[in-house]
């Protein structure tokens, strides 16, 4: 099967790029995070995902550039006003994250000839698995193509470890700025 998969990170896409070659995919590596900042961080997301692409010979695609801007406006897009960032939980934060890296990824597939996508998002314990999966599905009924779904769960640990042993880039959170802010707190007992 042809799969365009979105990738958030090096240390995420190890095991699950392994569990779908093993499986005979045909994947090309999607990576479009406009979630993820301040600029630092999303240039050492990307640069060790390249990395990675590059150490295993996968296909990549970059789409779209840093997008902090772009990201935040979006959030008026999706029935949260910029007015309301402050306030609102983190699902809801997570749901809009999720649609539109989720739909962005299923419109490309479906407009390159791709035969499902996918994510790996499913990799991670800390995200809402639930949210995604149905937030994949709906993706592909949008745009007319499969979402591939697994559970990667059960991978996680050994992929985190292999990101260590090999020297990619180990991120501290998800990736976008409210959770970077939730993380500083939490570890100053502020939270």
């Amino acid at each position: 099967m042809k799969l365009l998969f979105h990738s958030c990170c090096a240390p995420c896409s190890i095991q699950c790029v392994e569990a779908l070659a093993a499986d005979k995919f045909s994947l090309e590596l999607f990576w479009f995070n406009p979630n993820i900042h301040p600029y630092t961080e999303y240039r050492s997301r990307l640069g060790s995902l390249r990395d990675f692409a590059k150490q295993k010979n996968l296909p990549y695609t970059i789409e779209g550039d840093y997008g902090l801007r772009m990201f935040l406006q979006g959030k008026g897009e999706w029935g949260i006003g910029s007015d309301e960032l402050e306030k609102v939980s983190g699902s809801k934060r997570c749901e809009f994250c999720y649609r539109l890296r989720l739909g962005k990824t299923a419109s490309y597939a479906a407009a390159q000839g791709y035969e499902a996508f996918s994510t790996t998002l499913l990799i991670s314990p800390y995200q809402d698995h639930e949210l995604i999966k149905r937030t994949g599905e709906e993706m592909a009924v949008f745009y007319g193509i499969e979402f591939f779904y697994r559970d990667f769960r059960p991978l996680f640990r050994d992929g985190q470890n292999m990101a260590r042993s090999a020297g990619y880039y180990m991120q501290k959170y998800c990736g976008c700025v409210f959770s970077e802010e939730e993380r500083y707190l939490a570890s100053k007992g502020r939270l």
